[in-house]
């Protein structure tokens, strides 16, 4: 591929023009393999985050991106579905999702990520199961599919790989919240595993990236007219990320509430909006389930322990526990009013839950439980949330990010839905 010029490319898009198929082909492919230098991408990355894209360049775009590395073949014998969040605080529904979805009949190949900032990453909370291993060769992903249904782990290195090339390029040049870049970056990696049906969580308010509804709506329309234009029947729930999901925020915490929902309890909130998603998979893949009756059975249980075990794990150790606990009080009495899910998660990270950049370590045993939820009655002097971590001198900025972020009063709202709305292709 030949006869372009990347600044003749970023020219184009800085100008407000649409570039063509042919522009687009060249310059993912170019910018993959070095001949398109970073700077020359910062340019065009910035273009596109001022200027935006046809929806025709965002599949184009997203097609490039998978068309630069390979593309699971999943030949398994049930369904395949997958999903993914656009992330949130407490955000641990993959874990309890992945195996009731296996459990109905379905299999579930959830390539995962680690968290970066306030927003927990699933691989993280999966690694605070001693033994437990992130990296499965395609091979070993194929066969636990077929045996448990199934898998949770890193991506393969091979999938996608202008992606996070650009990913890690976005970071560093302020084009993250650029709704194309955003769309093409989730589906090139979701298309490229092969999954034949999607289901997106797309999160809005303050614990989550997209703070407004008509954003959340804006990408999840862009996100499924991808997945149709690519052949992927895809689904979009919006929902609620004001409040953090469930009480526990961080990494063991979270596996330890994920479990509670697999046995039959747990946070009704994450119960609802794991059975929600369910739904919507169950759907796509055409199986015929009541995801709630198999939750209740045990069976969705069952297949966690086997899906934790293969990956090297014993579902029955013990979790890691924090060495320092910090508990925050309530101030006066009244019902707690709001729980400000970005002051947590913040708080949660700076405890040591989650990571700055890339590359630093987080801690197992980090995170923040929340002993009350919005609507709760509560008197002066009563435990509101316990600060785990085991660095005691990051409890001082864990409360600074908590400052306002909670409040109490008389009498709180009712509580809204955390389903707002479900997008479809041509919806």
């Amino acid at each position: 591929m030949s006869g372009f010029a990347a600044v003749d490319v970023i020219r184009a898009k800085r100008d407000g023009g649409t570039l063509s198929g042919e522009q687009i082909d060249w310059v993912v492919d170019a910018y993959t393999r070095g001949v398109v230098a970073e700077e020359q991408m910062s340019a065009l990355a910035m273009a596109i985050f001022l200027n935006g894209m046809s929806p025709a360049e965002i599949s184009r775009w997203t097609r490039a991106m998978i068309e630069s590395g390979e593309r699971l073949s999943l030949d398994v014998s049930r369904p395949t579905v997958d999903k993914h969040s656009t992330g949130g605080v407490g955000d641990k529904i993959t874990l309890p999702l992945a195996p009731l979805v296996a459990a109905c009949g379905a299999a579930v190949p959830q390539l995962s990520g680690r968290g970066l900032g306030h927003t927990g990453g699933t691989l993280d909370k999966l690694e605070s199961i001693p033994g437990w291993r992130a990296s499965l060769s395609t091979a070993e992903i194929l066969r636990q599919l077929d045996d448990v249904g199934a898998v949770v782990c890193a991506a393969t290195s091979g999938l996608a790989p202008a992606d996070k090339k650009l990913y890690a390029l976005r970071d560093v040049t302020a084009t993250v919240e650029s709704i194309p870049l955003i769309a093409s970056s989730i589906m090139s990696k979701k298309i490229a595993e092969g999954a034949s049906g999607l289901v997106l969580d797309v999160k809005f308010g303050s614990g989550a990236f997209m703070k407004s509804l008509d954003q959340a709506r804006a990408l999840a329309s862009t996100l499924t007219s991808i997945g149709a234009d690519h052949g992927v029947p895809t689904t979009a729930l919006l929902t609620d990320m004001n409040v953090p999901l469930g009480r526990a925020v961080g990494n063991a915490v979270e596996v330890a509430e994920s479990v509670e929902v697999l046995k039959g309890g747990g946070p009704s909130d994450v119960v609802s909006l794991t059975l929600a998603l369910a739904t919507e998979m169950l759907a796509l893949a055409e199986v015929s389930a009541d995801p709630a009756a198999v939750l209740a059975s045990g069976e969705a249980y069952e297949v966690w322990c086997r899906m934790i075990a293969a990956q090297g794990g014993d579902p029955s150790a013990p979790l890691p526990t924090p060495s320092h606990v910090h508990v925050v009080s309530a101030p006066s009495s009244g019902v707690l009013a709001s729980l400000d899910a970005y002051a947590v998660g913040v708080a949660a990270w700076r405890l040591g839950a989650g990571r700055a950049r890339k590359e630093d370590p987080v801690q197992a045993a980090a995170g923040v439980l929340c002993l009350a939820k919005p609507g709760d009655a509560v008197s002066e002097g009563q435990p509101l949330l316990e600060l785990h971590t085991d660095t005691p001198e990051a409890v001082p900025a864990a409360l600074e990010a908590l400052a306002g972020g909670f409040s109490i009063a008389e009498s709180a709202p009712s509580p809204g839905p955390i389903v707002v709305e479900t997008i479809r292709a041509g919806m």
